[in-house]
């Protein structure tokens, strides 16, 4: 028998633990080198624990739900056994046989009603007793597959199997009646979101200045050189590009919108990292564009789409996200006419961009139709001053609506 132990891959060093999802093995099962065994919350992102080597899947040591650091032992493969084959007497009290019913022996060696964390939740969402339910986990341990298979018993006295919570009454007396709430723990990533926006508002002295951007330079552009743009950079020619260099460009002319603030002292980059905001099917999430100013509108396109699909299927890594000195945030996509963004910490100021939409301007006297862009900056009134802000957001309003100015540099 060789056995390869399955452990918790390396962290970064701002992400000190994770939490484990459900295994995609059942003890008994074969698996491949390099299949994804599991996946790994972190604050950040999710990772993939791939199989180290071929063999079978002898011992979980950590059930869903649970919280683990790097370097943690989390499983046993025996590479020399085969699959469905019962476990090595050795095993025994620690693996538990591949079917879904447990043994009488396996039952026995975990305490009835032992359930992962996830797998209790699904429990006592369906009101089904731990201790009703034949686990197949480890010392007959109920997983999260055994409980969201798991029915009520049939009598009066089940509870009806739904994923809601019913709560008591709240203290104003109101009946719910056959009304539900329902309660759900947040995500790591969702947790780690709150912390830092809360953060953001109890520390930074947030203020917000707009402006305007008449957008039909930008769009005629991108009509005139579009399809050529595609089929030379591979990259549909977008928004974001340009206004990534038009925020270089300002950070740029006024470095203390590009630094940040530690203690008393102010820190100031001398590279310009730019996060942009994208959302996911975990949440928000802001991938760091390193060193933009020194990079091409085409090479900033191809990195936006790349972290795109990268957050649609949950394959950003912690390195991707870490960092970062300016942020952008594109509310327009989802249809936002205005709002004053947070600061991600611990940057000093933030980009908020929302829907064009076409509007009445006035020029030369006389009324004129132009499609508009209400841009939002919110920055760090502790060491930005208004000037600064302000005429940062006016570099960037005149290098937008003057697209020629990105190219010059003037």
């Amino acid at each position: 028998m060789s056995i390869i132990e399955v452990q918790v891959p390396q962290l970064s060093e701002s992400v000190a633990e994770g939490t484990l999802a459900s295994w995609k093995k059942k003890i008994g099962e074969a698996v491949a080198r390099d299949e994804i065994l599991i996946d790994i919350e972190t604050d950040k992102v999710v990772l993939e624990v791939p199989s180290p080597g071929a063999g079978v899947l002898v011992e979980i040591v950590k059930g869903d739900g649970e919280t683990v650091v790097s370097g943690e032992l989390i499983a046993r493969i025996d590479t020399e056994a085969k699959a469905g084959a019962a476990a090595p007497a050795a095993e025994a009290p620690k693996a538990a046989a591949p079917a879904a019913k447990a043994s009488p022996a396996a039952a026995a060696a975990a305490p009835a009603g032992t359930a992962s964390p996830s797998a209790r939740k699904i429990l006592d969402e369906k009101g089904i007793a731990a201790a009703d339910v034949a686990g197949s986990g480890r010392g007959g341990r109920v997983t999260k597959e055994d409980a969201v298979a798991a029915a009520p018993k049939a009598g009066p006295a089940s509870a009806p199997a739904t994923p809601t919570i019913n709560i008591s009454a709240p203290s104003t007396g109101v009946a719910l009646g056959d009304r539900t709430e329902q309660r759900v723990p947040m995500t790591r990533l969702r947790a780690r979101i709150a912390e830092r926006l809360l953060q953001s508002q109890q520390t930074n002295a947030i203020l917000t200045t707009f402006n305007e951007v008449n957008m039909g330079p930008m769009m005629a552009l991108r009509k005139q050189y579009g399809e050529k743009f595609e089929k030379t950079h591979g990259v549909r020619l977008g928004f974001m590009g340009f206004f990534v260099k038009a925020a270089c460009a300002a950070l740029q002319k006024f470095p203390i919108l590009n630094a940040s603030v530690d203690g008393n002292d102010i820190i100031y980059h001398g590279y310009i990292d730019i996060g942009i905001a994208v959302g996911s099917p975990r949440g928000l999430v802001v991938p760091i564009i390193r060193n933009a100013d020194q990079l091409s509108i085409a090479e900033i396109e191809k990195k936006i789409a790349e972290f795109g699909a990268k957050a649609k299927d949950g394959k950003l890594s912690i390195e991707e996200l870490t960092g970062g000195t300016f942020s952008i945030s594109n509310g327009g996509i989802f249809g936002s006419m205005m709002s004053t963004p947070i600061i991600n910490p611990p940057q000093s100021a933030i980009l908020g961009i929302h829907a064009t939409k076409d509007r009445a301007m006035v020029e030369n006297g006389q009324v004129v139709v132009r499609p508009m862009n209400y841009l939002a900056m919110s920055y760090d009134h502790r060491i930005i001053d208004g000037r600064e802000a302000v005429l940062g957001l006016v570099t960037m309003k005149e290098a937008l609506e003057d697209p020629s100015r990105l190219l010059l540099g003037v």
